[in-house]
């Protein structure tokens, strides 16, 4: 009888358990896109690679949720092939100076190795841009 009260209060400790951990998970927040992109960031910042690029253009644009967005444009080469990317440096801003941002300026690339398309040109820890 006593191996039955035992295993009870076990079975009881893990479905207790396990209700606790589903609630926690479901629980759990979703990121918003700040979060998201401040992660990418500090991924490229940790693990890209170097190359040269240059700077195309800087533009403000309204994004879907009618909030001013400035885009830093920029093109790079890896393995012969060319990439033209933009980056959302609103958050950015006072880690660089967007007038001195112009056509031609050259700039350092942090890029993704196994995805070239994944690049960045600044970060809170990083700045590519030569002024």
């Amino acid at each position: 009888m006593e191996t039955i009260s035992l295993r009870l209060y076990i079975f009881a400790l893990v479905t207790i358990g396990l209700i606790m951990a589903g609630y926690a998970l479901l629980r759990r927040k979703p990121k918003t896109a700040d979060e998201i992109e401040r992660e990418r960031r500090d991924w490229l910042n940790s693990v890209g690679r170097i190359t040269d690029g240059t700077v195309i253009d800087v533009q403000e644009i309204t994004t879907a949720l009618n909030r001013p967005a400035t885009m830093l444009i920029y093109q790079y080469d890896v393995a012969g092939v060319s990439y033209e990317a933009s980056q959302d440096v609103t958050y950015l801003r006072q880690w660089i100076n967007l007038h001195s941002c112009r056509l031609g300026l050259p700039t350092s690339v942090k890029y993704d190795a196994r995805n070239p398309g994944n690049s960045m040109v600044i970060a809170e820890g990083w700045m590519g841009l030569r002024q």
